[in-house]
């Protein structure tokens, strides 16, 4: 059997990620051989340097995709754009892991016990919105790096806390350093988060991908890309949207905020599962009529 070359970016998390992809795939008796491939935002991740645009982590995995230097690309879906190049096509959708957000502070306590004016290292305005929602009285302050370099910098003083996905710590093996884990009705997670995607060639049928695919997780991720498209937000959009599917329903939670916390817009719907994209457009349109498109514009604005 010829292995499959499965693309991935160099980071410890993107390796992480792809070996689970990678094992799964050998226990269903595919040989996988990994592929390395260094993206622009990962180059943008060492330098420090600011991570703007769509498509920074999935460029050259596409490219290599097209050339037919590999057979697919493992992906955060949260790094997707809300629309694939055409004759692109995520063929499957592994189960989700756990999509909230975590605190973690150096002295070891929740949010709740940092004093007014500590620092939140965040790269992320969907975070910062929605902290200084909930305490006016801290700053959130530009964090970049991976998660060990943001742990590092946390425990050398640099920032009191930090805000780290969940799946992540917990797939890296440091899910026990995590201070607190923000319910999502706190702080609603960014679109996609905790899911992988697993890319292909859209004329390029791989059957060993189909045992991967998770429906639920397809169907929630669908509802929550659609709330993305929809706003016309990017990755550094302060845009939140975390949907559930349980069987034959759905339930999905969305929010647009203000980077300073002031104005935060929530909707929130459910219905069949079938209909997970419909759901989101028509959550999309509430927000929209609700001010959303002012706040997203302004967001870019100032970043």
């Amino acid at each position: 059997m010829t292995a499959l070359r499965l693309g991935t970016r160099g980071s410890l998390l993107a390796r992480t990620q792809s070996g689970l992809v990678a094992a799964w795939l050998r226990e269903h008796g595919q040989d996988v051989d990994i592929v390395l491939i260094k993206t622009t935002g990962d180059r943008l991740s060492e330098l420090q340097q600011p991570i703007e645009g769509k498509g920074i982590f999935t460029k050259e995995l596409d490219e290599a995709l097209f050339e037919d230097r590999i057979d697919l690309a493992v992906h955060s879906m949260k790094d997707l754009p809300s629309e694939l190049p055409p004759g692109l096509a995520i063929a499957a959708v592994p189960e989700r892991e756990d999509a909230r957000d975590v605190l973690v502070t150096r002295e070891g306590g929740p949010l709740a016990s940092l004093a007014p004016g500590a620092r939140i290292g965040t790269g992320s305005p969907r975070r910062a919105g929605q902290i200084r929602a909930l305490r006016p009285d801290v700053e959130c302050v530009e964090a970049r790096g991976n998660v060990d370099t943001r742990i590092r910098k946390l425990r050398e003083g640099e920032w009191e806390a930090i805000v780290l996905a969940r799946a992540g710590m917990k797939r890296l093996g440091r899910e026990s350093e995590a201070t607190q884990i923000f319910e999502v009705d706190q702080m609603i997670p960014a679109v996609a988060q905790g899911a992988l995607a697993i890319v292909t060639r859209a004329d390029r049928a791989i059957p060993a991908l189909a045992a991967l695919d998770h429906a639920e997780t397809r169907a929630a991720v669908r509802c929550e890309r659609a709330i993305l498209r929809l706003l016309e937000g990017g990755c550094r959009a302060p845009i939140a949207a975390h949907a559930v599917a349980r069987g034959e329903r759905l339930d999905v939670a969305a929010a647009v905020m203000t980077l300073d916390g002031s104005r935060l817009l929530r909707a929130r719907r459910d219905g069949a599962s079938d209909g997970a994209e419909e759901i989101g457009s028509s959550v999309a349109r509430e927000l929209l009529d609700a001010g959303a498109a002012e706040i997203v514009a302004q967001a870019r604005t100032s970043a």
